[in-house]
């Protein structure tokens, strides 16, 4: 196969391993920087170029691994490829739908996904309302688009709530306010689902000081087994979002466990060095199986 890696920085280290594990098994690899693609909709052009006006290969697959900050202009590129019937292990609009987080509560909601309560407010009035409707201070208020931590706060008085709001509202965009889940004690599960499948998965702990566990907020992990119980919670949570590679945070209650977020560009490097697991291989695998199909069905469509 010719496999595609959509990736503003070929040195990470996820983009690194899944070129790798692509080569690994015998495949050709080309990373190219999603913002140096011009989506070209002429009819009689090619339809995607690079920034040296040199027409793209046709691959025979992508791995998009889009960040936060080109969320707009890598959804269209990947719905460019999608178009030309490329295969990929994450489609436009599964991307879309999970990295905005009020979607995405929405989705769970529709589909009956244990969550934390959570409201969305768009002004300062509707604070109180949603502090109320979620059981009361503290709380934790977050933006509809942070990644890694960022845009996440937790306020213990309404004074603290309202500086807040003002501080993630600057964006002009909803503030979700959600439950605060002190039984969790500062650890939250990390769970890396591939092709329907659960492939790897560490519990992760915050740093002393810090509500948030993600490791790049200073938090520790360890590798876990899951019980059935959070793991049908994961990929419940993966296919809700229609996510064929997804990367699932759960945090535990007393009531169960609640889905707090899915991400469909999960770093590799935290659940790899940690539970010792080839994730990449995984991904790439999947989307061998997914051009395999391609293949499959253009044959009986010929025949026919």
């Amino acid at each position: 196969m010719r496999i595609g890696i959509l990736s503003r920085n070929e040195s990470l280290y996820s983009t690194r391993r899944l070129a790798q594990a692509a080569r690994d098994r015998l495949h050709q690899v080309e990373i190219v920087d999603t913002m140096s693609v011009a989506v070209d909709m002429n009819l009689d052009a090619p339809h995607l170029k690079t920034v040296y006006h040199q027409a793209l290969p046709l691959f025979d697959g992508i791995i998009p691994r889009i960040g936060n900050s080109i969320t707009y202009y890598g959804l269209a590129v990947v719905r460019q490829f999608e178009a030309l019937g490329v295969p990929t292990t994450a489609s436009s609009a599964s991307i879309a739908q999970s990295r905005d987080k009020l979607y995405s509560s929405q989705l769970m909601h529709q589909a009956g996904i244990p969550t934390p309560k959570t409201v969305a407010v768009f002004n300062l009035f509707n604070l109180w309302y949603g502090v109320q409707s979620v059981g009361g201070l503290p709380v934790i208020l977050k933006t509809v688009q942070g990644t890694q931590g960022h845009g996440v706060l937790l306020v213990h008085n309404f004074h603290a709530a309202a500086l807040a709001f003002q501080q993630l509202h600057q964006s002009k965009e909803a503030v979700l306010v959600q439950e605060y889940i002190p039984e969790a004690e500062g650890k939250d599960l990390r769970i890396i689902v591939v092709g329907g499948q659960v492939v790897a998965a560490m519990e992760r702990s915050a740093a002393a000081g810090n509500f948030r566990a993600n490791l790049h907020q200073g938090g520790t992990a360890r590798p876990i087994e899951l019980g059935q119980e959070t793991l049908q919670l994961a990929l419940r949570a993966a296919h809700t979002h229609h996510l064929d590679v997804a990367g699932v945070d759960i945090i535990q209650s007393h009531r169960g466990p609640l889905l707090l977020e899915v991400n469909a560009s999960p770093g590799l490097e935290g659940i790899e060095t940690v539970t010792q697991k080839d994730v990449a291989t995984e991904i790439v695998a999947f989307l061998e199986r997914q051009y395999q199909k391609q293949q499959r069905r253009q044959k009986r469509q010929k025949k026919k």
